[in-house]
């Protein structure tokens, strides 16, 4: 299993949020958010919870488990 997330549907949703200003307002590097979106990076709890938090979201609308098989690591379908 592996951890997907949907945090760049989520930041297109709001006004096509960059991953700087996302960054920004959480308090980390851009390149960390582009690691998590990317799922090359498990974020803490506390992050994964600050990310839900920014978004207005449950961190389940935010994260999620995706199959190993699963392709689709970004977007749950």
């Amino acid at each position: 299993m592996k951890l997907g997330n949907n945090i760049r549907k989520l930041r297109f949703e709001n006004n096509e949020m960059s991953q700087e200003d996302l960054a920004a307002g959480l308090g980390v590097t851009r390149q960390t958010i582009h690691s998590i979106e990317k799922g090359k990076f498990i974020p803490s709890a506390l992050l994964a919870f600050r990310i839900a938090r920014y978004f207005g979201k449950n961190v389940e609308d935010v994260f999620h488990l995706v199959d190993d098989s699963d392709n689709s690591l970004n977007e749950r379908t």
